[in-house]
């Protein structure tokens, strides 16, 4: 299948997820069926909807940017092709045009550099080719995407793993996919 049939066909199996705004912190780790089983038993408190367009975008009343955002649900609903819609709206001009660039990633790839150090550059020039010509990220609106977390096999310790401030510092991946989701390695996203 070629660049061409993938994008028509993208367009043509995404239907607009239901996301909402806030929800717990942390990520659940209870199974899929008894989390629905108490979702269901429950009083519905009122959700903010936002659309796939606006999930970087700073809320109206917040003085702070948006540094990450974690969309979850049960396994099948579409986050991992709602990462692909926000990539291609992206690329092809039609939505959050102030961001200069975007990098999907996928644990399942990421895994296997389990053993691997790199910096954030060379990391980029592994799986970005086109990057190359790049060497400093800093004045840039940068997105980093990571799909499939619960596929990562990577030891993600946000509690003891050392402030990286310098993307052509060598580290293991474990140790720069921790500042990347922390926002060590760059500034904040403006609101566009």
């Amino acid at each position: 299948m070629d660049q061409e049939q993938l994008v028509q066909r993208l367009q043509t199996i995404y239907t607009e997820l239901y996301i909402t705004e806030g929800g717990a912190s942390e990520v659940n780790q209870e199974h899929e069926v008894r989390l629905m089983e108490s979702a269901s038993r429950r009083a519905a408190a009122p959700e903010k909807t936002i659309t796939c367009e606006d999930i970087c975008k700073a809320r109206p009343h917040s003085p702070e940017p948006i540094r990450a955002v974690l969309t979850k649900g049960v396994a099948g609903v579409g986050k991992t092709v709602l990462t692909q819609k926000f990539s291609l709206d992206w690329a092809e001009g039609r939505a959050n045009q102030e961001l200069q660039l975007l990098f999907p990633f996928t644990f399942r790839e990421l895994n296997v550099l389990r053993d691997t150090q790199f910096s954030l550059v060379e990391l980029l020039h592994h799986f970005f080719s086109p990057s190359k010509a790049l060497c400093s990220f800093q004045q840039l609106q940068v997105l980093f995407i990571f799909d499939g977390l619960d596929e990562c096999r990577l030891p993600l310790d946000f509690g003891r793993t050392r402030v990286l401030s310098d993307p052509t510092e060598s580290v293991s991946v474990d140790v720069l996919l921790v500042n990347l989701i922390r926002g060590a390695c760059f500034p904040p996203l403006s609101s566009g």
